[in-house]
């Protein structure tokens, strides 16, 4: 694999190759020694542009538990604040030899042009970019259902049959379209909740099921997964709904509806979580919510991409 930019052209074995890589990287976690050998000698660059708490300790923790070296590099107190381009700030990154690169970037489309630009001869990592995608988010979404509705026997499984429900923010979420194109591809059926104004333009057009009432979704869906995202304020330009006691009262999982989900779905959030407007307090620390396991399965997931990307010769290197 040369670049992870998108889960939109994985295919159904790479996806599940990554994935089934991920067992044996979590396998290694439950070791007294839990580094590896395979990357080192390896220079993994973090370079954030966007503030992240989980996915960038996530990223470090496993390139370093792949024994990489790591340089973490964020845009504030940096160049970048005093106006350093993209390509400049690539360019002295290739001067300093890194071999991979993880990309967070409030422009969509930043990884894309980092990855097809020669400005670097890098392994290109995206972690998030724009309101366009979050692939290793998506994969280790894929990664904690897969573990929750096969167990043991999860290695080599996909999510054929699998009904989700992502709820809240679509517009705005690059979440919400890497677990779609990723999903589907692993055979789930999808269902996006929201109000009509946090459905992005054009959504009619995707694979998935649009609907305006998370009632509706849950007493007639019966989803196995019900995924909540956060309202992404920071991106939003107008107001997308009247406040947010009204936003919980039709779309938040409260306690209520939380007590009416079938006993065995799974409750999930990309996190940070916004307790009592998307999901209430109950939901979140229940038995039946993943959303510390999602963290967990970060580093096991980012791990497998990173051996993907670094460990070998790449392709088109």
């Amino acid at each position: 694999m040369r670049h992870l930019l998108s889960t939109k052209n994985l295919s159904r074995d790479e996806a599940i190759l990554l994935l089934d890589i991920a067992e044996d990287m979590s396998d290694t976690q439950l070791r007294e020694v839990k580094k590896l050998p395979t990357l080192r000698g390896k220079t993994v660059v973090n370079l954030f542009f966007e503030d992240s708490t989980r996915t960038r300790v996530s990223f470090e923790a496993a390139a370093k538990r792949l024994s990489a070296d790591v340089i973490n590099f964020s845009a504030k107190g940096s160049s970048v604040s005093k106006g350093e381009s993209l390509k400049d700030t690539a360019q002295t990154l290739a001067a300093i030899g890194a071999d991979g690169v993880i990309i967070r970037h409030a422009a969509s489309g930043a990884p894309q042009r980092l990855a097809e630009s020669r400005w670097i001869d890098a392994g290109i990592l995206n972690a998030g970019d724009g309101t366009h995608e979050h692939p290793t988010q998506a994969l280790l979404d894929a990664f904690t259902m897969r573990r929750r509705i096969h167990g043991d026997a999860s290695r080599g499984k996909d999510l054929d049959g699998i009904s989700v429900a992502i709820v809240g923010d679509i517009t705005h979420s690059r979440v919400a379209r890497s677990n779609l194109w990723l999903l589907r591809t692993l055979g789930a059926h999808v269902t996006f909740v929201a109000p009509a104004t946090l459905i992005p333009f054009g959504a009619a057009e995707w694979p998935a099921t649009i609907s305006y009432d998370l009632d509706q979704t849950l007493s007639e869906g019966r989803p196995d997964v019900v995924m909540l995202l956060r309202i992404q304020a920071e991106r939003m330009d107008a107001a997308f709904f009247p406040n947010e006691r009204e936003y919980s009262r039709w779309w938040g999982l409260d306690d209520e509806r939380f007590a009416a989900m079938r006993s065995d779905s799974i409750v999930m959030h990309p996190g940070p979580m916004n307790r009592g407007l998307e999901i209430s307090s109950t939901a979140a620390d229940s038995a039946q919510s993943t959303v510390l396991e999602q963290v967990t399965n970060g580093v096991s997931v980012r791990m497998a991409a990173l051996y993907m990307l670094l460990a070998g010769e790449r392709e088109g290197a």
